[in-house]
């Protein structure tokens, strides 16, 4: 049950940082960053893996954007 719960929340967190590549808007992903270690807070207390892996995967991809817009833009 908490790896369907985190599998939700990973794919809420996705929705935030998926427009958050678009210039302008990189503020979204400092939302999918906040949600996205929420996700992988509770894929951790999971016995499966594949909502952890899926929340780890949406915090790189914000990482990244954050690193390269300089944590604003």
């Amino acid at each position: 049950m908490l790896n369907i719960l985190s599998i939700l929340i990973g794919l809420v967190a996705l929705v935030f940082a998926l427009p958050g590549l678009i210039p302008l808007l990189g503020w979204l992903n400092w939302l999918a960053v906040f949600i996205g270690v929420v996700g992988l807070a509770v894929g951790a207390l999971s016995s499966s893996n594949s909502g952890r892996n899926l929340n780890i995967v949406v915090l790189i991809v914000a990482a990244i954007r954050l690193s390269l817009g300089g944590g604003f833009i």
